[in-house]
């Protein structure tokens, strides 16, 4: 019988792969075709003419597309209103939030435990006159001491004055700034390295000569050196244009430390300082990845380090001139290839094998990488039901017309139905006559002919966690997705997109991108403390499905706090190890509460827009903000503070806490 099945899969498979083969052939055939079609108007005389109209057009193009990715005028009218709040915010994190004479002396005078000596690197190239002297004069303001500045210049003739600059601030720095002219430019990488041989500090920083440090930046970190014996360090940042800080164009507050967020994007970028034990013998910047060489950096050391910590104010002042990568990445197009492969690297090093990294609607080193699945793993997807026949059946169907994904289950959870219609629908799939009475709770799930679809009952007043946690009790699969009735699939790989990150080791709950019928965002990740309860709230709710989220974050798998039971896979020995849902938490804040719990053993919890369903929520039973649900609601909230309340107060670190708790689309708290 084994021996029968085994030929009959490598038959089945055999027949796949040639038939992926055959298709994979044409389509480089048709590729071939068009490429060469693409060429031969390329070299036409009239296209390259036509150059100025195409550019014209082009703009014009870019700005639909970014009405488009707005949602429309409605969309348009909400990001005016976002810009708004934050022009008024924008004040507190220019020079109004530098120290006061008083502060600063005050921050001048703390004697810390440990008064690390922190090297600066700054490598040089060419620079003008008036940024090297603002950049030299950042690091000279800085309240804390004990730093020392490793200038490595590469510059040319024509920029000799770079040299006397620095020779000047170095001559009244008391022996803390030093300077090396070299006899050729290495580039970054290179001139970075050659102010690391410089260094003496026991902790290294990393600063661009055109940008600026916040006169407190070395005190904060020396701070939190002490206080949670941080080993990498960074903060918040800006782009700013022209002289002035305070004309700031892109402001990025950051999340704590996010290994998947990291992958897809450097987001953490500027101001890193970290201890040199860090480099254990390794080079600081790597020349084959020059253009993305800090992303490289800060994968490999990253990895190293024993505490992470972010600073969440806002410290680091990114000049944006022509030329720079902030003002924009075609001005350096091979960052985009150094980048890839300095994560392809960092992929492999963690065991990754046959993965794909592609650029994203939302720039082109936001990368949406794509696991290889490791064998075929059987999939259980629980769906609790009461009545309802219409969503259930949107939802099953949908399941069955469209994943392409095959090793799965439907074990749909009964609990009270009293139509005609949904016994009848039961009746269907599972093709045979279907009686409560011989599906109860102890008895066993009703099986359909070919073990697709079971279902069980839950007797008793509903109780969303107990249903689920019955489900799981009789589901086979390894994984459990926990999938609510009023869900449609939307896009056919979705169990795949899910699963390359659930048969992580390192991770826990995995949760999907989720759409109102409007095609407006019911879920993209759940952050604690957000909302109204001050319990958990979904971050960019209603906005456009064509958004691309703050800072691109609708683009890009990342690690969030929680993600919503509305579609949840989890392998099943995690979901038990984790005790299942708390069924005191009978129809809210359960889901939340579950991924707390596998944040609690140590398991990182992974949102990805990858995996795409309508949510047409609360269609099964309604809402919670009137009458006796209220009251329930309000009393199952008081339960989640009361136990996740150092989580709470801590804050979620994946949401800047410099970010408004009242609202889901980032907005910045503004000072009263």
């Amino acid at each position: 019988m084994e021996e029968t099945d085994y030929r009959e899969s490598y038959e089945k498979e055999h027949l796949k792969c040639a038939d992926l083969a055959g298709r994979i052939a044409d389509l480089e055939a048709r590729n071939e075709e068009l490429e060469w079609k693409l060429n031969r108007i390329k070299n036409n005389p009239l296209w390259k003419a036509g150059r100025p109209a195409r550019d014209v057009l082009h703009w014009m193009i870019r700005q639909r597309d970014r009405l488009k990715n707005c949602g429309g005028l409605r969309g348009v009218l909400r990001k005016l209103a976002y810009k708004k709040r934050e022009r008024e915010a924008r004040g507190q994190f220019g020079t109004e939030s530098f120290p006061s004479p008083e502060q600063a002396a005050s921050e001048r005078e703390t004697v810390f435990p440990r008064m690390v000596k922190i090297s600066i690197l700054l490598p040089l190239w060419n620079n003008e006159r008036q940024y090297q002297e603002e950049v030299l004069d950042s690091v000279m303001n800085q309240t804390y001491a004990n730093w020392e500045l490793c200038l490595a210049d590469g510059s040319d003739e024509a920029h000799s004055y770079i040299g006397e600059i620095c020779k000047e601030y170095a001559a009244r720095s008391d022996g803390r700034i030093l300077y090396k002219h070299l006899e050729k430019n290495g580039g970054i990488a290179g001139n970075t390295n050659a102010c690391l041989q410089m260094a003496t500090g026991e902790y290294i920083g990393l600063l661009d000569q055109d940008d600026l440090l916040h006169p407190s930046v070395l005190y904060e970190y020396v701070k939190a050196i002490n206080e949670q014996n941080a080993d990498y360090l960074y903060c918040d940042e800006t782009t700013f244009k022209g002289d002035d800080i305070n004309r700031m164009l892109t402001m990025h507050f950051k999340p704590d430390y996010a290994p998947d967020n990291l992958r897809a994007n450097n987001y953490i970028c500027h101001f890193s300082v970290f201890s040199r034990e860090l480099l254990d013998g390794q080079e600081l910047f790597r020349t084959k990845y020059d253009g993305s060489q800090d992303h490289d950096m800060i994968l490999r050391l990253t990895d190293n380090a024993k505490k992470i910590v972010h600073v969440p104010r806002l410290m680091y002042y990114w000049r944006s001139h022509s030329g720079s990568v902030a003002a924009g990445i075609e001005a350096k197009p091979y960052a985009i290839e150094a980048a890839k492969g300095a994560v392809a690297e960092h992929l492999r090093k963690h065991g990754y094998e046959h993965f794909k990294i592609e650029s994203t609607r939302a720039f082109e080193t936001i990368f949406r990488i794509r696991y290889n699945i490791i064998g075929t793993p059987k999939i259980s997807i629980v769906i609790a039901n009461k009545d309802h026949e219409p969503d259930l059946r949107r939802c099953v169907s949908s399941i069955l017309e469209k994943s392409t994904y095959d090793n799965y289950e439907i074990v749909i959870v009964e609990n009270n139905s009293s139509t005609e219609e949904i016994r009848s629908y039961y009746s269907s799939l599972l093709g045979q006559d279907w009686q409560e009475d011989s599906a109860v709770r102890d008895g066993g799930p009703a099986k359909s002919a070919d073990g697709r679809i079971a279902i069980v009952v839950y007797r008793g007043e509903f109780n969303y966690s107990a249903v689920n946690n019955l489900g799981v009790e009789y589901a086979t699969g390894e994984y459990v997705l926990l999938l609510n009735n009023d869900t449609e699939v939307i896009t056919v790989n979705w169990m795949e997109e899910l699963l390359m990150y659930a048969q992580r080791a390192d991770v826990g709950a995995v949760g999907a991108k989720l759409y109102y019928g409007d095609k407006t965002i019911q879920h993209a990740g759940v952050v604690i403390g957000l909302g109204a309860h001050g319990t958990a709230g979904h971050t960019h709710y209603r906005q456009h499905r064509q958004n691309l989220g703050y800072m691109g974050r609708l683009c890009y798998a990342q690690d969030v706090t929680a993600v919503t039971g509305a579609c949840l896979l989890v392998k099943k020995s995690l979901y038990l190890s984790a005790g299942g849902l708390d069924e005191s938490f009978a129809v809210s804040l359960n889901d939340v509460d579950f991924c707390l719990k596998l944040r609690g053993m140590g398991l990182l919890n992974v949102f990805t827009p990858f995996a795409e369903l309508f949510h047409y929520e609360s269609v099964s039973r309604g809402l919670d903000d009137t009458g006796e649900r209220a009251r329930r609601y309000n009393l199952e909230s008081e339960r989640f503070r009361k136990k996740w309340q150092k989580e709470l107060e801590a804050g979620d670190p994946y949401y800047n806490p410099n970010f408004s708790l009242d609202r889901s689309d980032y907005s910045l708290k503004v000072s009263e």
